[in-house]
């Protein structure tokens, strides 16, 4: 068995509990994520979401359940999930003093993979920051240094790539640009576990949303079958006002004679009425 291997779905969560102290954050966890999916886990902050991508990524124990990724156990095979995965947190990791493409290139090495170089220059190319890759990462803008954060991320071709919190920080458009990212990564097929507290973020990018609620999986599936899980919509009607344009065009006409008579008329009225 490899680090490929892509028996079962990518990521299989069950029974997951964790308490610090004397404060329960995860109380029984269950989920599958299908390969080259986006699997959005959406709550708000103190939901768990956190610790359910750490426990996934072998850096924190559970107290009770099961956890696979990509067909390795996270306790027992702990070494086959790192192989596997990518982790990127809330706020982005790369070394501000070297340039992107140093940043880059120094991933690969230690990850002992040949002709780092190449790899440097292939990932800029794929996430648009050729141009930028001389520069030192310092000069990068929010978006762009997220773009770097992942595209680290992804050396190695990991199958599975835990995003936490991604865009967190970021402006509109810097968000935009991490959202086309995660979803091209898909379309190549990587499956991805994002981590969000915006709705508008799991509704644009995921397959399958499930909602994290005091450290349990309150509601799991699409976003259709989330929506239908709510009364229909009540269609209401309302009085529509006139746009300028449509005073503008009703004024003047074709020729600009019927406006003129219309308004006439209009003001008449309005004088009759005082």
């Amino acid at each position: 068995m490899t680090a490929n291997q892509v028996q079962g779905p990518a990521i299989h969560v069950q029974g997951l509990e964790k308490s610090y102290k004397e404060l329960r954050v995860l109380r029984g966890v269950d989920f599958d994520v299908a390969h080259g999916s986006i699997f959005a886990l959406l709550g708000s902050n103190g939901a768990g979401k956190t610790t359910v991508v750490k426990i996934l990524s072998t850096l924190l124990k559970a107290d009770t359940g099961t956890a696979a990724v990509n067909g390795f156990d996270v306790a027992t095979q702990a070494a086959k999930v790192r192989e596997s995965i990518s982790l990127t947190g809330q706020f982005a990791a790369v070394d501000e003093i070297l340039t992107g493409r140093e940043n880059l290139v120094l991933v690969a090495k230690l990850r002992h993979l040949k002709n780092p170089g190449t790899i440097a220059d292939d990932l800029l190319a794929r996430f648009s920051l050729t141009e930028a890759g001389a520069r030192k990462a310092s000069t990068y803008s929010g978006g762009m240094r997220r773009r770097l954060d992942i595209a680290m991320s992804l050396i190695g071709d990991p199958p599975v790539i835990f995003l936490d919190e991604p865009t967190t920080g970021l402006d509109p458009q810097a968000r935009i640009e991490v959202w086309q990212t995660v979803k091209e990564l898909a379309g190549r097929g990587t499956t991805v576990l994002l981590t969000t507290q915006y709705l508008d973020e799991a509704e644009h990018l995921a397959d399958r949303i499930a909602i994290l609620h005091e450290g349990r999986i309150i509601v799991n599936g699409t976003l259709a079958e989330l929506k239908q899980m709510l009364p229909p919509a009540q269609v209401e009607y309302v009085e529509k006002q006139p746009t300028l344009e449509e005073v503008f065009l009703s004024l003047v006409g074709a020729d600009g004679k019927d406006g003129e008579r219309r308004a006439m008329t209009a003001t008449s009225a309005r004088m009759d009425e005082e």
